[in-house]
Order: structure tokens, then C-alpha cells, then sequence
């Protein structure tokens, strides 16, 4: 680390390094516009914090992100004077400058001494915490907790940053050309970076031809970002290396996807990236543990098999604080809808950005998530696992496109609870995808009914039924006429309390057709539909058979 203090110049102090002035200049225009700072560009910064709407802590020196607050309103020049008040750097509000409340924010700035920014439209506030804290990193702040927001030396959401600034799909290599880290994009990716991130590497014949042509000679020796320009199949990429105290690191790539151009301040906003990939690579060089063990730990903890001494110990996680685990599934819920590793990043980044400590496991095609350091006040624990539920499952639906579901588990005293706790998590989940309604974040408890029909479903599921019931007969007549649909009729006129009209409307079919089929139904199968044993067992024998009849229980 010494060459990286001699970089700053004889003299400099880790706070002379924190300034905002240097922070702005890492970060770039690309994440950040300042709107005003009375104490001038020198003003020290020492950390980012979220604002917490039910705990509204400022402390002095931080920037202050105002997530959620409207820059419009009389709150927003609230929180400004607060801030003030409290010797915090500056406040970050969301994209754009209102008038005529921008004047009453700069008033009540300039009153306080502190800052006011705005976050541009084309960053998120998941995406900006990375790139602020790998900014102040950079800038020679000391790391925060490792416990707490985007730690140093957390490639993956490095690369995600940079690819939301730059708009491109980015990876993060060793000087040895192996994948250190990729963003999560996924969209149209070329055919190098698919075999290049399948096989942690890039492949050896395309390495052997960049160093025959001298392009790692001139990445190594650039003082510069290198342009590539699109040829082929190849589209178009930026590549920097990074370097501490003359040191080659690494490099970082940023390539176009889906046939759009990098944005045009790419260069600029890459040279910014490697100036902050330096401290993350030296961290990473030096400190960083495997995260595959943290992840095999918090996964052998969850399935009663593993110690919470030692996943407390890889994770910095209290193990005697409360916890929860949120089960996260996306599409249908089905296995194999969506990569969980392109929902892994998403996740961790976003509960980062808003400062929970959570360890994420892919699970049996989902997503689980350790929460842990919860209020010990029950109903303060509970509102918390509820707003991340809620926050996740909005920002999931937003960024992957289809519909994501939350099941929340019950929070339990310590880490030693935590499997109990999957197991209510995953229960709330199932009843939410069974239900395929709108609702797309509960507990087990909210959804009861549903977890209770689930739990008898599958505890009938290895009875041996009689081989010749109404339902049974149902199936092999529509097996065997081609367009039969007597067993789909059947399920929409149950499950509608034998409201034909409400059940016609469901099959989009006229409610005289349904009553032709009703009275097929009984012709064919002899199910009694006035008897209530008959209708139960009909009922729980199609959800019994839902995966031979593709449809949903």
C-alpha cells in the first residue's frame, strides 16, 4: 500500500484524500451532478450512508443518500437542514433539479454547510453505492466494516457499476487474462465474453493472438483506456488497466451488447473505474476469502448441517442477533425459469445499497437471503424483513422484466434458528406462486390457507388412489379424443364454487358450453357434482395430478 500513498503526494492524510472534489473526480459525471456545496470542493467525506425513514441517523462527514425523498417537497429541505445540522458532507437526492424547491434546498445548504447532488437517471442508488464507496477506497478513505454496504474488494458490484455507467457488459480480469469478476449483464452477450466467463478465463487462442499482434504490450504500457473498435462478430469494446504505484493489476472490459454504442463518455467514465479497481484488486490480491466457502457455509447452516460459529466467523455476522430468510423466486418459480446466478448479483448488490447484512445462496432454482443484525423489538425486526421483501421483489420485477415473489420467514432469535426460518420462508413462497395472483410478498401466516391445502396436497401425494375414480375416467376420455377439455372444465368449475358463469368467463367459453360439458362430465366419469366427498376428492385429486395436466394447483 505504500505506492499508493506515495501516489497522493508528500503530506497527504487519509482525510486530505477524502475530499468531495476527489470523490466527484473517481466517480464521474456519468453517477453524480452537484447542485451546490457552500464549504467549497475541499469538504471532507468519510462515508455513504442510506437514509432510514423510521431511524433518520446523519452523521457528520458522510454523504447522505436521500433515497425515497421527493427533492421537491418540504421533507427534502427538511432532510438538508438536518443534515446540516448534523456536519454531514452533502445530501444525494434523486435525478433532476425542481424548481423552484432547488432554491429553497440551496438555501437551507448554504445555511447548513453542506452539499446538495443529484444522481443522474442512468444510475441507480444500488449501482451509485458501489461506485461511491469504491470511489472513496480510491481516494484513500479507509473501508467501512466489511459488514456493512459494498465492501472493498467487491468485484462483482464493481463491474455492475461500470456496466450501468459505461452500458456494456464488463469483466474484471487478473494480469494472467482470468475472470476476476463479470456484471450481471446477460443481454445479447457476444460469443467471446460467453466462453470467456463459462470458463473463467479468456480461452487461450484468442490470448496467444492478442499477445502475437502486441496488444498486452500496449495495455501494460497505455497510459490511456484502449478502443477496440467493433470487427466481425466482435462488438465494439473499452479496455483499461489498473495499476498501484506502477504496479499491472489487472484490466477491466466493457463491451456493447445487443448492437447499442457504449455510452459516449465510456472512456472517461472507464478511466474513472480503474483509478478506483485499484484499491478493490489489492484488496482482493491480499484479503479477500472465497466466496464460494461463505456461500457453501450459509448453505450448510441453512440445511441443519453446518456450524453458526463458523458461518458467523467467514460472514462478520452476529450470531446471536435476530435474523430472517427471505425465499426468492422469479417467472413462474419453476425451476430453470431464470439463472439464479444473474439474480444473485441483483440481490446482493440492492440489499447492500440499503445496508442490511445478508448473505444470498442460490437454492433449488431460487434464491435465499440471510438477513441478519435485526432489531430485537419483534414488531421492528418484523417491519424490517417485510420492507426488504417489498423493496426486493419491486426492484427484481423492474430490472429482470417478469415477476418476482418474496416469501418472508419468520424471525428468529439467532443464526441457530435460521433453518427454521427457510423452512417458513419457502412455505409463503410456494402458497405465492400457487396462488399466481397479484400478491407478491407475504408470510406463511398471511397466506395460510394456502400453505395448508399445499402441505395435504403433498402429504396425499404417495396414497394409493383407486385406479377407476370420476377423475381418473375424466383424464383417459380427453387422453383419448383429441380436444377434449373435460378435466380443464371440471377444474375451473370447482375451483369457481360451481359458479358457471364465473367459471365460463375463466375458460372463455359461453356458459351454455360449460353446462354441455358439465353434463359430458357426468356421462363420461359419473361424478356426482351434488355429492360434497365426491367433489373434495375430485378437487384434491386434480391438484394431486397437476403436473399431468400442465396446469398450475
Amino acid at each position: 500500500m505504500a505506492d499508493l500513498e506515495e501516489a497522493a503526494g508528500p503530506g497527504t492524510g487519509a482525510e486530505d484524500r477524502g475530499t468531495l472534489e476527489r470523490l466527484l473526480s473517481v466517480v464521474g459525471a456519468g453517477a453524480l451532478e452537484l447542485h451546490t456545496a457552500p464549504r467549497g470542493l475541499r469538504a471532507g467525506v468519510t462515508g455513504v450512508h442510506v437514509l432510514d425513514a423510521l431511524e433518520p441517523v446523519i452523521r457528520p462527514r458522510e454523504l447522505l443518500l436521500a433515497v425515497g425523498v421527493d427533492p421537491r417537497s418540504a421533507h427534502a429541505v427538511d432532510v438538508v437542514r438536518r443534515a446540516g445540522e448534523a456536519g454531514a458532507a452533502g445530501v444525494v437526492f434523486g435525478p433532476g433539479r425542481p424548481e423552484p424547491t432547488a432554491r429553497a434546498l440551496q438555501a437551507a445548504a448554504e445555511e447548513g454547510g453542506t452539499a446538495v447532488l443529484f444522481r443522474t437517471a442512468w444510475c441507480t442508488w444500488a449501482q451509485l453505492v458501489g461506485v461511491l464507496r469504491a470511489g472513496l477506497a480510491a481516494a484513500g478513505v479507509p473501508p467501512m466494516s466489511v459488514t456493512s454496504g459494498v465492501r472493498l474488494g467487491d468485484l462483482d458490484s464493481l463491474a455492475d457499476a461500470v456496466a450501468a455507467l459505461v452500458g456494456g457488459s464488463v469483466t474484471i480480469e487478473d494480469t494472467e487474462s482470468r475472470v476476476l469478476a463479470y456484471s450481471s449483464t446477460e443481454e445479447n452477450v457476444d460469443e467471446m465474453r460467453r466462453l470467456t466467463i463459462l470458463g473463467r478465463r479468456v480461452p487461450p487462442w484468442r490470448v496467444a493472438a492478442m499477445r502475437e499482434a502486441g496488444f498486452f504490450q500496449a495495455l501494460w504500457g497505455a497510459g490511456d483506456v484502449l478502443h477496440r473498435p467493433a470487427h466481425g462478430q466482435d462488438p465494439e469494446r473499452l479496455v483499461g488497466a489498473v495499476r498501484a504505484g506502477g504496479e499491472a493489476l489487472g484490466s477491466i472490459w466493457v463491451a456493447a451488447i445487443a448492437g447499442r454504442p457504449l455510452a459516449p463518455n465510456g472512456a472517461e467514465t472507464l478511466r474513472a473505474a480503474v483509478r478506483a479497481a485499484a484499491a478493490h484488486l489489492l484488496h482482493h490480491r491480499t484479503h479477500s476469502s472465497d466466496s464460494r466457502l461463505l456461500e457453501d457455509a450459509a448453505r450448510a447452516l441453512l440445511e441443519e448441517r453446518g456450524s453458526v460459529e463458523v458461518l458467523a466467523e467467514r460472514a462478520s455476522l452476529p450470531p446471536r442477533e435476530p435474523c430472517a430468510v427471505l425465499a426468492v423466486g422469479t417467472g413462474s418459480g419453476s425451476r430453470g425459469d431464470d439463472d439464479p446466478s444473474v439474480v444473485h448479483g441483483l440481490l446482493t448488490l440492492h440489499c447492500a445499497a440499503l445496508g442490511h447484512r445478508v448473505v444470498v445462496v442460490p437454492a433449488g432454482g431460487g434464491i435465499l437471503v440471510l438477513l441478519s443484525g435485526l432489531e430485537r423489538d419483534p414488531g421492528r425486526a418484523d417491519d424490517q424483513v417485510r420492507r426488504l421483501g417489498e423493496s426486493l421483489a419491486g426492484q427484481l420485477s423492474a430490472t429482470i422484466g417478469s415477476s418476482a415473489r418474496v416469501g418472508l420467514g419468520d424471525v428468529v432469535p439467532g443464526l441457530a434458528g435460521a433453518p427454521a426460518s427457510r423452512r417458513s420462508a419457502e412455505r409463503a413462497l410456494q402458497a405465492l406462486i400457487a396462488a399466481a395472483g397479484p400478491r407478491a410478498v407475504a408470510r406463511s401466516g398471511d397466506v395460510a390457507d394456502t400453505v395448508g391445502i399445499l402441505q395435504v396436497v403433498e402429504a396425499l401425494r404417495e396414497v394409493a388412489l383407486p385406479p377407476r375414480t370420476s377423475v381418473a375416467r375424466l383424464r383417459e376420455f380427453d387422453a383419448e379424443h383429441s380436444g377434449s377439455c373435460l378435466v380443464e372444465s371440471l377444474r375451473a368449475y370447482l375451483d369457481h364454487f360451481g359458479d358457471v358463469s364465473a367459471a365460463s368467463r375463466a375458460l372463455g367459453v359461453h356458459a351454455n358450453s360449460l353446462r354441455y360439458r358439465l353434463r359430458r362430465i357426468t356421462q363420461v366419469s359419473g361424478l356426482d357434482l351434488e355429492n360434497p366427498d365426491a367433489r373434495l376428492l375430485a378437487q384434491l385429486q386434480l391438484r394431486l395430478g397437476r403436473d399431468a395436466d400442465g396446469a398450475r394447483p
